[in-house]
């Protein structure tokens, strides 16, 4: 049986201004300085649904979903340093991409490592969905 002592050195990190966990997993975990995020889908928060659209609007709010994941603990995108992005379709990788270079690698910050891979299927019959490790600055 696992061990489930309150003190595991993690920290769950949970956002009503991103989808809600609907199995037995958080938003995101804090191991020291490190955070890791469950994968989000292109689902609108307040409703629970897929936004509508294609690649381009689900790429968006998956990293609107990211992003407010990481703010709950106190970073932002440019703390990224490796993402794994799953695609239904291979063939969305030009459109994905685009929108992830907005928000993952603008001009003057250093994109985070990625993996990206075709997949069979993903939740509710989403297109695209995108994980990441983020590692928190050091204090000043």
């Amino acid at each position: 049986m696992p061990d489930l002592s309150p003190n595991q050195n993690k920290t769950a990190i949970a956002t009503t201004a991103a989808p809600a966990a609907i199995g037995p997993y958080s938003q995101a975990v804090r191991v020291g300085d490190m955070l890791f995020t469950s994968g989000q889908v292109a689902l609108d928060p307040a409703t629970g649904q897929l936004v509508p659209g294609g690649i381009t609007e689900q790429t968006v709010q998956v990293l609107e979903n990211l992003k407010a994941v990481l703010a709950a603990a106190g970073i932002d995108l440019v703390h990224v340093v490796k993402t794994t992005v799953f695609l239904k379709s291979m063939t969305d990788f030009t459109a994905m991409n685009a929108v992830y270079a907005k928000y993952l690698a603008p001009e003057g910050i250093v994109p985070p490592a990625r993996s990206t891979v075709a997949v069979a299927g993903l939740p509710k019959d989403a297109l695209v969905e995108i994980e990441v490790i983020a590692k928190e600055a050091p204090e000043a």
